[in-house]
């Protein structure tokens, strides 16, 4: 299952409370669910990989680790902006 999320349900999701976003998320692996959670908080700081490691709760290398692996997938990770 590939989770994909457009602006709209971006912002949808935002004021649901996790019982309700739990629902959402059956059929898809944890690994799945992990890696959009990651790339989405990515793309939310910028792609500055401090700070989404802070948000995420992950040491910086932790993080890196996991973007080294989904580019080796052929996944796209967002890149640093100013």
């Amino acid at each position: 299952m590939t989770i994909v999320h457009s602006a709209a349900s971006a912002s949808a999701t935002q004021f649901l409370a996790p019982h309700e976003i739990v629902p959402l998320l059956i059929g898809a692996t944890v690994g799945e669910i992990e890696r959009e959670l990651v790339l989405q908080t990515l793309a939310r700081c910028d792609g500055n990989r401090t700070r989404a490691a802070r948000v995420l709760g992950l040491s910086v290398r932790t993080l890196r680790n996991k973007i080294r692996i989904y580019a080796a997938e052929g996944i796209d990770v967002p890149a640093y902006h100013d």
